[in-house]
């Protein structure tokens, strides 16, 4: 038995992004912001996919499931988990918050939040509790060496 999540963060992440457009659409205001920064979303938006792939690549490459209450066979540290030990969460709030920089809809900067805090205080840490129980020391290693995030 994998960890003890509560929730998806993949289906969490997907209705957010639904809750968002409704309410952000028709609901809130929108709030212009430069052209610029909107590039800047769409160059996001690209990353976060990128993130995503490469790491549910890696998940295939070491026969393991991506989903978070599977049982975990090994550590995977190659590619993108050689710079941050949760590229998959990573990209799905960086795509919420791409989604507000490039359709300057504050919900989806306030999901990006939300979405971040959920999966940074209670999705991260139970998988980390179960990893550190099963792998121990190759973890604990594993985690100085890796940010849980790309910078903190």
């Amino acid at each position: 038995m994998g960890p003890n999540i509560k929730g998806n963060p993949l289906f969490v992440s997907v209705y957010l992004l639904i809750f968002s457009y409704l309410f952000g659409e028709f609901i809130f205001q929108k709030y212009s912001l430069l052209y610029l920064i909107n590039l800047f979303g769409l160059i996001g938006l690209i990353i976060s996919l990128i993130f995503f792939f490469s790491a549910f690549n890696l998940f295939s490459s070491y026969k393991e499931n991506p989903k978070p209450k599977s049982e975990t066979v090994k550590i995977i540290k190659t590619g993108i988990f050689a710079y941050t030990r949760n590229p998959i969460y990573l990209a799905f709030i960086l795509f919420h918050f791409s989604m507000f920089l490039t359709f300057e809809n504050v919900v989806y900067f306030l999901s990006s939040i939300g979405l971040f805090l959920w999966i940074d205080n209670y999705v991260v840490p139970a998988e980390e509790i179960y990893l550190k129980n099963k792998f121990g020391k190759e973890f604990e290693s594993y985690c100085e060496a890796v940010k849980r995030w790309l910078f903190f």
